[in-house]
């Protein structure tokens, strides 16, 4: 298999992962509102799984460094099929969604107690 071909595959896996991760974090704000806290917390408890994999990793994915194995681009998407924009601004987005969430799920589980 050629370096591109390579490439493209890692990208696609790449961004199949990250697809999974974006969603269970969208996911932790509907199932906390809809009443389902146990669903919330039990995403929250995923996505911490790869939130340890980052934080291990020096804050980058472990494909972002197979990924540059075969290419010497560095552009902030040249690991994955997202817009520039939101490759560069992932971490941001994606990590103040998942706090909030917590912190929603935290209150909706607090008030349902009670």
């Amino acid at each position: 298999m050629e370096a591109d071909s390579k490439l493209r595959a890692i990208k696609a896996i790449h961004t199949l992962v990250w697809t999974v991760f974006a969603g269970s974090i969208l996911a932790i704000h509907v199932f906390a509102f809809s009443g389902n806290e146990k669903a919330a917390w039990a995403l929250i408890g995923f996505v911490l799984l790869e939130v340890v994999v980052l934080v291990a990793n020096r804050m980058r994915c472990p494909l972002t460094d197979v990924a540059g194995r075969y290419t010497s681009d560095r552009q902030d998407n040249f690991d994955i099929y997202l817009p520039i924009w939101l490759a560069r601004h992932n971490k941001e987005v994606f990590g103040g969604l998942y706090v909030a969430g917590i912190v929603c799920t935290a209150w909706v589980t607090v008030h349902a107690v009670t």
